[in-house]
């Protein structure tokens, strides 16, 4: 979660009920009003309030960055992006996430492939 410095979430402890209660950005590149964090929340008996839909991570960091709303983004990929913003644990538990890679069988013995799949694993933490 990320909220800009001075939000009324930099105060005191992130509940579930806390987070609920605000006004948040949704990102979705297909336009979906609900997400994971939606269901999540359903679990503990809340619902949020969206206040906006936007296509990607960099819009929600510049809107939370303005405003009193709440992004929600993956940490890994924006670091620099939440500078001077307040990060927090999400207070809901959310679902796994499985990242799985394929390619075409002629691509198994390519140095340059099996580089990238390896860099990949490495990333994900893969086995």
């Amino acid at each position: 979660g990320v909220v800009r410095i001075g939000h009324p979430l930099c105060d005191g402890k992130i509940t579930a009920a806390r987070f609920s209660a605000g006004r948040h950005i949704l990102i979705s590149r297909r336009g979906l009003d609900r997400g994971p964090i939606d269901d999540a929340l359903e679990l503990a008996g809340l619902t949020r309030t969206i206040a906006t839909v936007v296509g990607g991570f960099a819009e929600a960091l510049a809107l939370a960055r303005g405003s009193d709303l709440i992004a929600t983004v993956p940490e890994r990929y924006t670091g620099k992006l939440r500078e001077g913003l307040l990060t927090f644990a999400l207070p809901v538990k959310l679902a796994g996430l499985t990242i799985s890679l394929l390619w075409h069988p002629r691509l198994d013995a390519d140095p340059a492939h099996r580089w990238l799949r390896g860099l990949v694993r490495e990333v994900c933490g893969g086995r």
